[in-house]
């Protein structure tokens, strides 16, 4: 919950930083920038990467359990039409042998 807050302070820093730069006498607009990019945003779009890494991984297996599920069901669905086909009664290919009593 405090991770959003830290990375907004930290490119609030950087913005800051830039802002020296470019106001400086001896600062350049274009160090102003390069500054932001890899001061703030380089270092916030990395963490936000690597904190992110365990949700997408959930989302990936859970995923792959759901097409797991869904192809399970698909063959089971095929398997009762063929053996089913029409709802006729299954026959079987050989015939049971009764014992007489």
């Amino acid at each position: 919950m405090f991770i959003p807050l830290i990375l907004i302070a930290w490119l609030y820093v950087a913005l800051m930083m830039a802002l020296a730069e470019a106001t400086h006498s001896q600062g350049t607009v274009l160090g102003a920038l390069f500054t932001f990019l890899l001061f703030g945003v380089g270092p916030v779009a990395l963490v936000t990467y690597i904190m992110g890494a365990p949700g997408r991984r959930k989302l990936r297996k859970q995923q792959e359990a759901e097409a797991i599920k869904q192809n399970h069901q698909a063959q089971h669905g095929q398997l009762a039409q063929q053996t089913n086909a029409g709802n006729h009664t299954p026959t079987d290919p050989v015939t049971p042998e009764r014992k007489e009593i």
